[in-house]
């Protein structure tokens, strides 16, 4: 077997070979990595993740562009509502903490900002890891860490993942912080983006855990994260504490369940590229030879959704009606299958599925009977 250095080499090049020549690789964020981990027995998307390959410019290509991600003007409103935040060496940013998570502590006057700057990711993961050892190690008082860089293993690939902040605390101990821009009206917001800033975070979390566990003794990762956004319909910031410990567990769970990207790899043909640059019929064919396991949920989070979703009603797969509905149907993968189950034309009759379907079956036929009469 060839040292770990080895195999790692091997396997960046190979995944440079499938993003295609000269093409640079797309960064693997938080948000991907929690989609990632919402559908771990999606094989196609763990690839094309891992290999760094634009999935936008992917599913443009194939013909099925993509309305995934956000618009400019939310991308600009964020980044002018993140600045204001951190205004002052984030002393606002300090101060909601410090309120809504660790009032007791003695009040952040004066914090440490450290420079995060170094070269490449590489470098500037481990200037932040030497970052929080330092924090750490100053024992009572307060720390910024603005845009840190943290890597997470991902089914055998390292991940390069940049929380908006991250805070050390006085008593040593680490905290996540995100910044959204969309509201928070009366001291709630839209659970829909709470549930995926809190799934992102999680990932940070994860990811801090493991720069902390190389420490000793291991400083503790808080579990509550704290979320800012704007106050009402003003500008002016204001936070909620979020326990993600649920998250949390349920992305490590799945990102456990991932097959490991080099796996994949080696079961692809040979010669195969996933280059938008490619002529349609050989790029479609290069996607098809890795299976993808689409579910309705992959419409608001994977830029590939309605390219695999076209696929899925090609075929008639029940996955086309969402997670609930295949797992009631067992061994029956398909709409046709389902129909003939349900007429009695196939399937065993003492499978449950099959019972319910034609029991389903006799009672509409009953239904529509009674109706005609």
């Amino acid at each position: 077997m060839p040292p770990p250095r080895t195999r790692g080499t091997a396997l960046r090049r190979r995944l440079a070979e499938l993003r295609g020549p000269d093409v640079p690789a797309k960064a693997l964020d938080a948000r991907a990595l929690a989609a990632l981990a919402a559908n771990p027995g999606c094989s196609r998307r763990a690839i094309l993740d891992g290999a760094g390959v634009n999935k936008t410019a992917l599913a443009s290509a194939l013909g099925s562009p993509s309305a995934f991600g956000q618009s400019q003007f939310a991308l600009t409103r964020g980044n002018a509502f993140e600045a204001k935040v951190k205004a002052d060496g984030g002393t606002e940013l300090l101060r909601l903490v410090h309120e809504r998570l660790d009032p007791r502590a003695e009040p952040p006057a004066g914090a440490s900002v450290p420079d995060l700057t170094a070269v490449g990711p590489e470098g500037r993961t481990a200037r932040t890891a030497l970052a929080l050892r330092e924090a750490t190690a100053a024992a009572g008082t307060w720390t910024l860490l603005d845009h840190p860089m943290l890597a997470l293993d991902v089914a055998g690939s390292p991940a390069f993942l940049e929380p908006d902040a991250v805070v050390v605390h006085p008593d040593g101990s680490w905290t996540v912080v995100e910044i959204k821009s969309f509201p928070m009206l009366d001291g709630s917001a839209d659970p829909a983006k709470v549930g995926a800033a809190a799934r992102q975070a999680a990932v940070y979390v994860l990811a801090l855990e493991q720069v902390a566990a190389r420490l000793d003794p291991a400083p503790p990762v808080r579990h509550r994260v704290l979320l800012v956004c704007p106050k009402d319909f003003s500008n002016l910031p204001t936070a909620s504490a979020v326990d993600v410990r649920k998250q949390r567990a349920v992305t490590r769970r799945q990102l456990a369940r991932l097959t490991r990207i080099e796996d994949i790899a080696d079961a692809l043909p040979e010669g195969v590229c996933f280059s938008p640059e490619l002529p349609a019929d050989r790029l479609l064919a290069a996607v098809e030879s890795v299976p993808a396991t689409y579910a309705p949920e992959c419409l608001s989070a994977c830029e590939l959704a309605f390219h695999c979703r076209g696929r899925s009603r090609e075929v008639g797969a029940v996955t086309t009606l969402g997670r609930p509905v295949r797992a009631e149907l067992g061994a029956l993968t398909t709409v046709e299958d389902v129909l003939a189950a349900a007429r009695g034309e196939a399937g065993d009759p003492d499978d449950p599925a099959v019972a319910a379907l034609r029991r389903a079956a006799q009672l509409r036929g009953e239904a529509l009977e009674a109706m005609c009469r």
